[in-house]
C-alpha cells in the first residue's frame, strides 16, 4: 500500500472531504468505517485533533468518517438502526464532542432544510430560526426512518452534551413534532427505549418511579416514609445514574407523605430537597446517599427543574443533607465544592452558612470554608461568623490553614505566592466580609485583648 503524504494538521491524519482525494485514501477511510462497526478501529487522543485509525493504522478525523458514512445512506427508506449502530460505535470510540456538530449539520440539511421553510431569527438571543412545514410537502415524502434518526440525535444532545445542549434537543424534537407528533409523544412517554424496562418504570409496594432519558427526567412517588422505602428509592436512583444512556443533567421530581426539608434557609423547597431531608434521618442510608451523590456530581451539569437563581449540580441536596450530619462528611463536601461552577452556582453559600453555624470553625471544618470560597465568586459571610471564630481554638486552626495554603490550590500554581495571597483574601472576606479590608484594622481593633495577637497574625 502506497498512500500519499497526510494532508491534515501537522500531518496527523488524512482529509477525505475534497473532490480530488486519492481513491486509495478513500478506500482506507471505508475500511476505517467498517473497523469502527466491527470494534477493531483505534482512537488516538494523544494529540490534537482526535483521530481514529483503521487496522492498518491509517488515521482519519471522526467527523469526516461520520460525514462520509451518512452521505452514502439513502434518504428514502433511511436505515435508522444501521445509522444508530455506527454513531454509537463512533461516539464510544472518539467521544460525543467529536461528532455532535456533524450530526446537527446533517439533521439541519436533511430534515430541517428539506421539510421546512426556515425563517429569520427575530433577535440575537434566539439560537434557532423559526421553521414551518413546506405547504406542498406530502406525507409520503417524509421518511420515518430519517425522523427516528433525528429523534436519536436529539436525545444524544441531552444525554451526552452539555446542559445548554438541551436547546438543540428541543429544536430537533420541535421539527419532528410538526411532522409526526406521535413519535415525540412516545419519547415523552417511554424515552428512547435504550433504558432497561425496570429502569424506565418501576412499581413496588412502597414507591413508583420512572426515568426518561429523552427528556432527562426522573419521577418518584413514595407510598410511605419508612427507611426501607427511602432505601429502595436511593437504590433506584443509583441504578438510573449507572446507566451510560441517562443524561448527566436531569430533573428529579419527588412526591412523598413526609413534608420536611433540609434546615438550610433559602434552599428551594422542591421534591429533591424533601427526598434527601427524609432519607438522611436514617443513618443506615447514609452510605447509599453518598454513593448517589458521587454518581451524580458532575462539573457543569445541573438539576434542570430548579430556577436559575437556585441552580444546583446534581447531588447537591444529598451532599448538603450529609454535610449537616457532621464533620465526618467534610471530605465529600469539599469534593463537591471543587466541582461547583464558580460563575453560575451560589446555592452552596447557604449550606456553608448553616454548616458553620452548627459546627463552628475547627481544624476539621475549615477545609469546607477554603474550598467554599473557591467554589463561587465573592462568597458573603454570615453575620454570626465573626463571633463563631472569636476563640483561641478557631483562630489557631485558621492560622494553621494560612501556613499551608498551597494544599488548597491547584498543583500548577500551588507555590505561587500571588495565588496564595488571593486565596487568603477570599478566606478573610468569607469570614469578616468588608471588615477584612485595609489589613483588617477594624477587626483587630475590636478583638479581645487576649486574642489580639492571633488576629494580627491572621491579617498580616
Amino acid at each position: 500500500m502506497s498512500l500519499p503524504k497526510r494532508d491534515g494538521v501537522h500531518g496527523r491524519y488524512y482529509l477525505i472531504h475534497k473532490p480530488d482525494t486519492d481513491p486509495e485514501v478513500l478506500e482506507q477511510a471505508d475500511q476505517c468505517i467498517q473497523d469502527v462497526l466491527d470494534g477493531t478501529a483505534k482512537e488516538n487522543h494523544s494529540g490534537y485533533p482526535v483521530v481514529v485509525r483503521n487496522q492498518n493504522g491509517t488515521p482519519f478525523l471522526p467527523s469526516q468518517l461520520l460525514e462520509r458514512y451518512l452521505s452514502k445512506l439513502p434518504l428514502k427508506g433511511f436505515p435508522y438502526a444501521d445509522a444508530v449502530a455506527f454513531c454509537d460505535a463512533l461516539r464510544r470510540l472518539a467521544g460525543w464532542k467529536e461528532i455532535d456538530y456533524t450530526l446537527r449539520q446533517y439533521i439541519e440539511k436533511q430534515v430541517q432544510d428539506r421539510y421546512f421553510e426556515v425563517g429569520e431569527r427575530e433577535d440575537g438571543f434566539t439560537v434557532f430560526p423559526p421553521c414551518t412545514v413546506w405547504p406542498e410537502l406530502r406525507p409520503e415524502d417524509v421518511d420515518e426512518g430519517l425522523l427516528r434518526f433525528a429523534c436519536y440525535v436529539a436525545v444524544c444532545y441531552t444525554v451526552y452534551g452539555a446542559s445548554y445542549d438541551s436547546l438543540t434537543t428541543e429544536h430537533i424534537l420541535g421539527l419532528v413534532s410538526q411532522l409526526r407528533p406521535d413519535m415525540v409523544k412516545q419519547l415523552k412517554t417511554d424515552g428512547s427505549g435504550k433504558l432497561p424496562t425496570d429502569i424506565q418504570k418501576r412499581k413496588t409496594e412502597r414507591f413508583t418511579a420512572s426515568a426518561n432519558d429523552a427528556f432527562a427526567t426522573i419521577r418518584i412517588t413514595a407510598r410511605d416514609s419508612t427507611e426501607e422505602c427511602y432505601g429502595k428509592i436511593l437504590d433506584y436512583l443509583c441504578a438510573v445514574l449507572e446507566r451510560e444512556e441517562f443524561p448527566r443533567s436531569y430533573s428529579v421530581e419527588f412526591r412523598g407523605p413526609e413534608k420536611i426539608y433540609l434546615s438550610i434557609p433559602g434552599l428551594p423547597k422542591k421534591g429533591v430537597n424533601q427526598l434527601f431531608a427524609c432519607a438522611v434521618q436514617h443513618p443506615s442510608l447514609h452510605p447509599i446517599m453518598e454513593r448517589y451523590a458521587r454518581l451524580a456530581m458532575r462539573e457543569f451539569e445541573w438539576y434542570q427543574n430548579l430556577a436559575d437563581e437556585a441552580c444546583a449540580m446534581p447531588g447537591t441536596f444529598a451532599v448538603f443533607a450529609l454535610g449537616l450530619e457532621g464533620p465526618q462528611w467534610c471530605s465529600m463536601v469539599c469534593d463537591y465544592l471543587d466541582l461547583c461552577d464558580d460563575e453560575h452556582s451560589s446555592l452552596q453559600e447557604k449550606f456553608i452558612h448553616a454548616f458553620f453555624k452548627k459546627y463552628g470553625f475547627t481544624v476539621q471544618t475549615l477545609p469546607v470554608l477554603i474550598h467554599g470560597v473557591q467554589s463561587m465568586q465573592g462568597m458573603k459571610p454570615a453575620k454570626e461568623f465573626r463571633t463563631l471564630i472569636a476563640n483561641e481554638e478557631s483562630l489557631n486552626a485558621l492560622l494553621e490553614v494560612k501556613r499551608h495554603l498551597e494544599d488548597y490550590l491547584p498543583e500548577e500554581n500551588c507555590q505561587d505566592k500571588r495565588s496564595q495571597d488571593f486565596l487568603w483574601q477570599d478566606v478573610l472576606w468569607g469570614i469578616w466580609g468588608q471588615a477584612a479590608q485595609n489589613g483588617g484594622g477594624k477587626v483587630i481593633k475590636a478583638a479581645p485583648a487576649e486574642l489580639r495577637e492571633q488576629y494580627q497574625k491572621i491579617f498580616q
